[in-house]
């Protein structure tokens, strides 16, 4: 199978899915096949160049701001609006870095671009956490929204809300959905899939047989296009 030189290729759903791990069967296929991707993870507020932000600033403001991950101090703070809008804006900057520049320039090189969580995602998490912000009034949102590239593919992994949360348990996530946002995630991506172009997958199948779905996917677009 060929790939198109430049592609973007993204894995969007529900946590447990097997998003990482299809990324990692897929990633490992290119590279025997004498391509190497490129792996970019996302997810609004969580990238690593926030993230390095964040730690910087707790070290500078020693004591004043909330500590990783959830708690009652960064709910406290994420119930003050100014706290909350900044918040979203550092967000949003972020990510019109990652979407708008870096996967542009990957792209731009030639390069094949696997990305764990785009845009869609970001969306929901957004919609979960701040439903007191009208995130369509964000002009920043708005451009994101026009600089983010499409997708050559998406992929779509959804599977039940308690298998979710056996997986996430097994895999000992620290800060896992509980079953009732779990939900509400599950009812945005079904919203999503009757405008989005998405494949969707079980994620409740072997681990061959979506990895097996996949390829077949790709080479089913690339043979309509013109593979370099």
């Amino acid at each position: 199978m060929k790939i198109i030189r430049g592609s973007l290729i993204t894995f969007s759903g529900l946590d447990g899915a097997g998003k990482s791990t299809q990324i990692a069967l897929l990633t490992d296929y290119l590279v025997k096949s004498g391509r190497t991707p490129v792996y970019i993870w996302s997810r609004g507020g969580y990238t690593a160049g926030l993230q390095g932000l964040k730690t910087l600033s707790r070290c500078f403001f020693s004591g004043r701001l909330p500590p990783a991950g959830k708690s009652p101090q960064r709910s406290y703070a994420l119930s003050q609006g100014w706290v909350r809008r900044l918040w979203l804006s550092l967000a949003l900057l972020d990510l019109l870095w990652v979407y708008g520049i870096q996967i542009r320039w990957h792209r731009y090189r030639g390069r094949l671009v696997l990305c764990d969580r785009y845009f869609w995602d970001t969306a929901i998490d957004f919609r979960l956490n701040f439903p007191q912000e009208k995130l369509d009034d964000y002009w920043l949102w708005r451009l994101l929204g026009r600089i983010s590239p499409q997708p050559d593919v998406s992929f779509l992994m959804l599977l039940t809300v308690e298998e979710s949360v056996r997986r996430s348990e097994m895999k000992g996530e620290p800060f896992p959905d509980p079953p009732e946002v779990l939900r509400q995630r599950l009812a945005y991506y079904q919203d999503l899939i009757p405008r989005v172009p998405f494949h969707v997958l079980d994620g409740s199948q072997p681990i061959s047989t979506l990895f097996n779905q996949i390829l077949t996917h790709l080479a089913q677009v690339q043979h309509h296009q013109r593979p370099v």
